[in-house]
């Protein structure tokens, strides 16, 4: 079988950790028979120097014309001197939107070989770290009225979700609570905020659709202490845009580096779109230093949502896995113990794609 791939490399380490993904990806498809044409599409700030726009309109044609979408990282402090509008960061925004994918997956995984990475206590994960965050993401306040006053003086940026948003959100928090522990929080502010109590009201009205799943509710700074004092009383958190962009960063250092989470966006049609939650971290980027397994796993993710290859997709995770327990490292999860080896960006990527190949023989 052949597959599309659109691939934006975009800024910084972007082009770096796509390279080993995409390898990866190639290495699978030979494994198991299947091939991968790749286009390469311009996004973020390397279009903005190219284009004056940071999603070109061919850029988002070329994705929604793939299979499946797996992107680097975008922005930079090179383009920081931008309006907001016309910052890379729009281009991550714009291609979302385009791509109605209003679904975001984080896993937050603790693989056992990175326990000693973890910054918690041994005893407050020793039952191990394994939760999912769905985060909205074509709504709420990064995509509300936003404006500055005339004098310069007051801003202002508007939190707003209609109940079907929050339906379509919570329908896949509910369908992955199922297929995991069965336990679904909501996460929001609802003591303060009027959007979130109606994230409350819809999800009680949905929850007789899930007899099997626990709800429960919790406020989104309780939820930010939670993760750190006892991040395994969850199991998926569903939230709004905004929150689910801050408690997933944090839920990546619990697992010992914000380099090892893969994420995938999902609407109800069309392309996924695949991505590591890092940034472009442009003061390593083309040196060898980055961690490329979240954008590793972000290619699994693909396989397994977007062209439904579960075989393959557990193919990369297995190999990741023996990667870690062989002792190799990059040096975001390097820990100084003995029997670590610190390999760079390239070494890891061919770590992992020799793991795939010798798996299939």
């Amino acid at each position: 079988m052949k597959y599309s791939i659109a691939l934006i490399p975009g800024d910084g380490i972007g082009p770096d950790v796509i390279r080993e993904a995409q390898a990866t990806l190639e290495a699978t498809g030979t494994v198991f028979g299947h091939s991968f044409s790749f286009v390469s599409v311009p996004m973020g700030g390397v279009a903005i120097d190219a284009t004056g726009e940071a999603l070109p309109a061919s850029s988002l044609a070329a994705c929604k014309a793939a299979d499946a979408v797996l992107l680097g990282a975008v922005g930079g402090p090179a383009w920081d001197h931008l309006a907001g509008a016309r910052r890379p960061e729009a281009g991550l925004l714009g291609l979302r939107a385009g791509l109605g994918v209003y679904a975001n997956l984080r896993p937050a995984r603790m693989f056992p070989a990175l326990s000693a990475a973890c910054p918690l206590r041994p005893e407050i994960v020793a039952s191990g770290l394994d939760l999912l965050i769905v985060r909205e993401l074509t709504g709420g306040i990064y995509f509300g009225d936003r404006g500055r006053s005339a004098d310069g003086e007051s801003a202002w940026d508007t939190e707003t979700y209609s109940r079907s948003e929050i339906r379509r959100l919570l329908t896949v928090g509910f369908d992955a609570a199922m297929k995991r522990k069965r336990r679904l929080c909501v996460v929001d502010k609802a003591n303060i905020l009027e959007s979130s109590r109606l994230w409350r009201e819809t999800a009680k009205a949905m929850a007789a659709n899930w007899p099997k799943v626990e709800l429960s509710f919790m406020y989104v700074d309780n939820c930010a202490m939670q993760l750190v004092r006892n991040p395994g009383q969850f199991d998926v958190i569903a939230t709004s845009n905004m929150f689910g962009d801050i408690l997933s960063d944090e839920a990546s250092m619990i697992t010992g580096s914000i380099g090892m989470l893969a994420s995938a966006s999902l609407g109800d049609s069309g392309p996924g779109l695949y991505e590591p939650i890092h940034g472009s971290a442009p003061d390593i980027a083309g040196q060898d230093k980055a961690n490329p397994l979240a954008a590793i796993l972000s290619a699994a993710m693909l396989l397994r949502y977007s062209l439904k290859l579960e075989a393959e997709a557990s193919a990369i995770e297995r190999a990741v896995v023996s990667v870690l327990e062989q002792g190799y490292r990059t040096s975001d999860i390097a820990t100084g113990a003995a029997g670590e080896t610190l390999a760079g960006t390239r070494t890891m990527g061919a770590l992992v794609v020799k793991a795939i190949k010798e798996s299939g023989k």
